[in-house]
Formats: C-alpha cells, sequence, structure tokens
C-alpha cells in the first residue's frame, strides 16, 4: 500500500502513496490491465503481451499472448486472469528475469548468486542489462565468449580474466588494450607481457627505462642491433647516456660528419681524429669551445614493479561460480598475509624477448658475446614465451589482493535535475537544454538571448572550483543549498542560486528610484532585468509563490507604462498621440507616489494643447491620490481654468469605459473587445499581434499554450 499504478490508453505513470512521480512507462500497443506482485513489481498487458515494471522504471516482456487477458491478481509464478468471455484463467509464467533484477537493485547479491548458480539465465540482453547497470564482474560470469569476457574484465579492473582471455585470444590489439588497462593499474608485469607478446620493443624499452631497469634497458639495445633496427639503437643509446655507442652507431649508418660532431662535443678524442682522418677535407666545422654537459637520464634511485596493493575483501560473487565452464577458483593462501600485497607474475626477462625474433632477427644464428661475463649467455634456443603453468598467474592469491576500480559514482548536477522540474535548478546544474524545455512548456518563452548571462551566472555561482597542481585539471565542487558539515553525505540538496526573492525585492526598490529620478531608460532596463530573472527563482513556501507572481503584475505595469512614455518623448510631431501615450500611461497600476507624477504630466499635457474635459479629469485624478501642496494647487487651478469643459482634439480615450492598453500597439482594448495575452507576464494584445514575440517581456510567444509558472518544490506536491 505505498504504490500506486495509474493506467491509461497508452501510459503506465507509477507513484507513491502521496503521487510523488516514480517513473512512466510508454506503450505503443493499447495497455489492458495491471496487478502487483508480492515483491512490488507491477505486472500489466498490453493486447499481445505480459509485461513487468521494475520499481526503478526497468521493465521487459514475461509472455507473448494469443488473446487479450485482464489481470486479477499475481501470486508467485502465477497470474490469475478473466478472458475476453469472462472466464477466469491461471497463467504459469518465468519470473526469474524480473526477479533478478529486482534483487540486483535491492542488493540481494546472496540471492543473485544463488540464481546464477541453479538457473539457467544465459543470454545477451541479460549480459546488457548487468553492464548497462554497472555490473560487469556478474555479467563474467555469464559470459562464453572470449572477446565479451575480455572486454568485461577490463571494465570491471579483473586484470587476471583479462589476461587468460588475451591468451585465448592471442590478437595484437587485445594484447595492446590489456597492457593500457594494466598500465593504469600500475601492474607492470603484466604491461611487459603485454609488450613482450605483441613484440612493441618500443614502448618495452621505454618502459624499462621509466621503471629503473637500465640492465634491461642494455639488453633491449641488443636486440635492436639483431634486427637492424638503427633508431631502436641509437634511442638506447641515448636513454643510457653512451656517448661512444652513439658515435658508433653514426659511423655504422654511414653518418661520419654527425659521428664526427659528436665525438668531438663528448670529449672522445681518438675516435675524433679517427673519423676524421676518413673525412679528409669534409670535416665540419664547430663553433668555439663551451662548457658542454653530458643530457643522460637520472640514474634511478631504485627499480621498481608493480604497484603496491592493498589487501581487500573478496567480492560475493568472486569464486564459486562455475557458469562458463571453467574450473572453480580457489580460496586465497594463508602465506600472503601483509596488508600490502607482493604479487609476482613469471614475466619473460628482458633479455628473453630476444626469442620472439622479428623481421631480419636470425635466432638459430646468434652467437652468445662471450665478453658478457657468464658462460650460458643468451640461450636463444630455449628462449621461448613460457608455457600455461608460466603465465602471469591467474592463482587464488591474485583475487583477494586484486585492483578493483571504484564504479563511478552520479554527478551531483545530474541528482539535481532527476529531482527537480525547476528551470533554475536545471540551469544550475548546467543542463541548460532541459531548462529551456521547461521554460517553453511552463511559459511558453521562445527568446532565450536574454536568459543567457543569468544561466551561466546560475551555474558558475552553483559549483565552486578548486586548483591542485599546474597539470592537473580544476576540480569543480557543486554548491548544495543549505550545506553544513554535520549533513550525511548521502543526502544532496538542491543548488543554491545566485539568483533569489529577496534580490528581486532589492532590484525593484532601485527601479522605483531611478522612476521617481525620471531617469526612464535605466528604469526600464532594471525592471526587464526583474522580468528576466523571475522564472530562473526558486522560493520554499506557496506564499512566497504568490507574491512572485504578483511581483510579475508589478513590474509588467512599470514596463509597459515606460515604454509609452519613451514612445511620447519619441513622438514629437503628433500632438493628439502624445496626449493619448500620456492619457493611457494614467491606466497602469503604478505606485501611489509614481501615479501622482504620471497624472500630472498628463494633466499638463493635455491643458496645454486645449483638451481642458480631459486635463479636468486628470485633476479630479491626482486630487484622489493624496498629492502634496502644490501638486494639490496645480490640480485645483486646472480644474478652475476648464469650466468650458471641451476638447479640441479627439482621443482614441474614453475613462468613462474600462480598458487594458496593448503592449505592442499601444491602443485601448475595451471591455467587451477580443484580446489575447502573454502566457508568462500576462499583458493583453490585439489578436493580429497572436504568434509574434511579447514586447513586454521580450521572451514569450503571444498566445502560446502554457501550463504556467513553475518556481517552487510546495507546487509539486
Amino acid at each position: 500500500m505505498e504504490t500506486v499504478a495509474l493506467l491509461s490508453k497508452h501510459v503506465v505513470v507509477i507513484a507513491s502513496k502521496k503521487l510523488v512521480h516514480r517513473c512512466t512507462l510508454h506503450e505503443t500497443i493499447r495497455v489492458k490491465s495491471g496487478a502487483w506482485d508480492e515483491n512490488g513489481v507491477f505486472i500489466y498487458t498490453t493486447l499481445n503481451h505480459m509485461k513487468y515494471c521494475l520499481p526503478n522504471g526497468d521493465s521487459g516482456i514475461i509472455k507473448t499472448l494469443d488473446v487479450p487477458v485482464y489481470i486479477t491478481r499475481v501470486v508467485g509464478n502465477g497470474i490469475f486472469c478473466l478472458d475476453r468471455d469472462g472466464k477466469n484463467k491461471l497463467i504459469t509464467v518465468d519470473a526469474s528475469e524480473y526477479i533478478f533484477k529486482l534483487a540486483l537493485l535491492r542488493k540481494r547479491y546472496d540471492h543473485v548468486m544463488s540464481m546464477i548458480k541453479n538457473s539457467q539465465m544465459c543470454g545477451q540482453a541479460v549480459i546488457s542489462y548487468l553492464q548497462q547497470k554497472g555490473f560487469p564482474e556478474i555479467a563474467l560470469h555469464f559470459v562464453k565468449d572470449e572477446k565479451t569476457r575480455f572486454n568485461l574484465a577490463l571494465e570491471s579492473g579483473n586484470i587476471q580474466i583479462a589476461v587468460a582471455s588475451a591468451k585465448e585470444i592471442d590478437d595484437k590489439d587485445h594484447w595492446f588494450r590489456l597492457g593500457i588497462e594494466a598500465l593504469k593499474q600500475g601492474n607492470v608485469g603484466i604491461v611487459e607481457y603485454a609488450y613482450q607478446r605483441t613484440k612493441n620493443f618500443e614502448r618495452l624499452t621505454f618502459l624499462y627505462l621509466i621503471t629503473g631497469y637500465l640492465d634491461k634497458v642494455g639488453f633491449m639495445s641488443k636486440i635492436a642491433a639483431q634486427n637492424s633496427n638503427l633508431m631502436g639503437q641509437f634511442h638506447n643509446a641515448l636513454y643510457l647516456g653512451d656517448a661512444g655507442k652513439r658515435v658508433e652507431i653514426l659511423e655504422n649508418a654511414g653518418q661520419l660528419p654527425l659521428a664526427y660532431v659528436t665525438a668531438v662535443t663528448h670529449g672522445l678524442t681518438e675516435i675524433a681524429e679517427r673519423i676524421g682522418a676518413e673525412l679528409g677535407e669534409n670535416v665540419p666545422s664547430l663553433p668555439g669551445r663551451k662548457t658542454r654537459t653530458l643530457l643522460i637520464p637520472p640514474a634511478p634511485l631504485m627499480a621498481c614493479g608493480d604497484w603496491p596493493l592493498l589487501r581487500v575483501m573478496r567480492g560475493i560473487f568472486e569464486g564459486g561460480l562455475d557458469v562458463t565452464g571453467r574450473a572453480e577458483l580457489e580460496e586465497d593462501d594463508e602465506a600472503a598475509g601483509a596488508d600490502w600485497g607482493d604479487e609476482d607474475l613469471d614475466m619473460v626477462d628482458a633479455s628473453e624477448v630476444m626469442a620472439y625474433g622479428g623481421d631480419g632477427f636470425d635466432i638459430e644464428h646468434a652467437e652468445p658475446n662471450e665478453e658478457d661475463g657468464e658462460d650460458g649467455g643468451w640461450d636463444l634456443e630455449d628462449l621461448e614465451l613460457p608455457p600455461e603453468t608460466e603465465t602471469p598467474k591467474a592463482a587464488a592469491s591474485a583475487l583477494s589482493i586484486a585492483f578493483v576500480a571504484p564504479p563511478l559514482g552520479m554527478p551531483v548536477s545530474q541528482i539535481w535535475t532527476q529531482k527537480s522540474s525547476l528551470a533554475g535548478e536545471h540551469a544550475a546544474a548546467g543542463n541548460f537544454d532541459t531548462a529551456m524545455r521547461l521554460l517553453s512548456r511552463q511559459l511558453g518563452i521562445k527568446n532565450f538571448v536574454p536568459l543567457k548571462p543569468l544561466f551561466l551566472d546560475l551555474h558558475m555561482g552553483s559549483h565552486t572550483y578548486l586548483c591542485a597542481l599546474a597539470a592537473a585539471p580544476v576540480i569543480s565542487v557543486a554548491v548544495e543549498k543549505g550545506w553544513s558539515e554535520s549533513a550525511s553525505p548521502n543526502v544532496r540538496g538542491p543548488p543554491a542560486l545566485v539568483l533569489s526573492f529577496s534580490k528581486m525585492e532589492d532590484r525593484l526598490k532601485a527601479a522605483y528610484k531611478a522612476t521617481m529620478g525620471g531617469k526612464f531608460p535605466e528604469a526600464l532596463r532594471q525592471f526587464l532585468n526583474i522580468l528576466h530573472a523571475i522564472p530562473l527563482i526558486v522560493v520554499d513556501s506557496r506564499k512566497e509563490v504568490d507574491e512572485v507572481k504578483e511581483l510579475i503584475e508589478i513590474v509588467r505595469e512599470y514596463v509597459l507604462g515606460l515604454k509609452m512614455e519613451l514612445k511620447r518623448k519619441e513622438t514629437r510631431d503628433d500632438v493628439t498621440r502624445q496626449q493619448e501615450l500620456a492619457a493611457y500611461f494614467t491606466s497602469c497600476k503604478l505606485q501611489r507616489v509614481h501615479m501622482r507624477l504620471v497624472l500630472l504630466s498628463a494633466m499638463t499635457l493635455c491643458y496645454k494643447h486645449k483638451n481642458h474635459a480631459t486635463a479636468a479629469h486628470f485633476a479630479r485624478m491626482l486630487l484622489e491620490n493624496s498629492p502634496n501642496d502644490g501638486q494639490a494647487l496645480k490640480a485645483q487651478q486646472v480644474l478652475k481654468a476648464c469650466k468650458d469643459n471641451k476638447d479640441t482634439h479627439q482621443l482614441n480615450y474614453d475613462f468613462r469605459n474600462p480598458f487594458v492598453v496593448c503592449g505592442a500597439t499601444y491602443v485601448p482594448i475595451y471591455r467587451g473587445q477580443k484580446d489575447i495575452s502573454c502566457p508568462y507576464c500576462g499583458c493583453r494584445f490585439v489578436p493580429s499581434i497572436e504568434g509574434q514575440l511579447c514586447t513586454i517581456c521580450e521572451l514569450a510567444t503571444v498566445g502560446a499554450d502554457a501550463s504556467g509558472l513553475l518556481c517552487s518544490p510546495t507546487q509539486l506536491r
């Protein structure tokens, strides 16, 4: 009794008992019926399928139906239903798929392991589902294809299974990918092994250099020599800082001038004289002698192997599963008792890489060098890749200390967008696309150019940025509303927004002040800024929602009035139009202190142009708005002077008939006439303006369908 399913023609909506939305399923074929099972899974039927829906919204097909049925109850694997003849039927289904997914969702891993052992759940759909939901280590136990198994092993960080699969595939590309993953985990032994299998001698040499095995770099130089790889030899000589070897390589390559310059530069006098004699008159000239330092890599303090690994607990899915036909994994040896694992991998020694040979590599005729010291030298005929028993150890000891890459967490910004339907919070999360869609659906907004700086301010203001190292990327940290040190790390609050209702009130006061001072362009800019920011603010209570809507009406009236006043000042030649615009301004709902100034201006303008009846009307209105002494005196004088009660200019203004002013054409729309409105600011327009951009808020489309302003979580409850 905690969840409800709402069925319509093509939609199934799952919600809580308080009607908080959880998920929605869309069906192309008509939905017929549904019922809950004892596990909280919703079973429903369409015209030709029986389907399930998990609490997180995952769905799938249970059974294909020959004829439509209507579910009445679900008990275990039995589904009671009625057919179209009204007869009761019992249909037995296989519920293992959705029970398996439900156990994964609820983290009942013991149940999952039991189902893996005892059921025959094997299929690409199950594997894809496990991989999609972040359980590649479970999917490993369903896979028989080695390539798929290799990919899942890399994804789950199980390097040992990846090595075993790579051996079965024995493909250069898979060995290369294995080397990259092993390098990320610091498993130098497997990286070396992968490079040996692919005969990637250049990468192998550089690996020996950075890990400090300079003696193995020397061995790789001999391999390059036997492969007639001059560039490889020269690179190895550079790595080792061996100037004499570099001179020898250049001389053998026929680059005598370079060999001479290298010998002279590094003080190899005898070799330089010998090469100079061979060059004769072609000896290159060198600049004057300066202090030179041989550039060689720093000597390693110690040769490093695999990175140390902390012991981790064996996962519930590790070992004991023989789904793919492989032998069961053994328990860890107690000998590995230290906290830091020291796992060795039986790799081929660097010297043994010569066994792989290569183009132009004659292994059979390779002679051991007696000057190398030991009698055995390079035992080339025995240098094969290690047999199965000597390959990287897949023993149980590797499982207990193997590196397990932590799963990626969900970014806080993504949590914000999933939990909210407020445009301001979506913009703060950086999801501008959904924020624009919400504003378009709620308020009919079409022009987002004025909102772009506000979107950027919200996103930047709800994140803080930490610089670590110069070479490291900047760390972005989401700033949550009401965060405190005592807050639970698993509970995420909404974003902290730089726009708030209190700031709108401060901006309104500044706009009032500019209006009072007669700075109409500045006041209009400030009122428009308020009108543009309101759709992106978030308030906490229904009372504040009403205050926000009231603020929209206040700002709309001022924007309309100020635009008409600026239009009046531009209309210098048309006296009648000037009086009409001044008269229309008096119909706007303004603060009393501003209304007195508007009435005084309209009264003065009409009296100046001999429209005495209209001027007397404005004088009476001014006296009704508690004017100061000077304003009252002027109004009384105008009333005395306008006793004839006549107008010399016919105005399109009838104060006896209630009207509103069109926000685009600035003409009156009297009561009873047709009009349309802006879905956001509510300004009224004549019908011919429908479909155009609102000239007051400059955001929404006039006459567009919209659901209404949404600025508080309380509106969703």
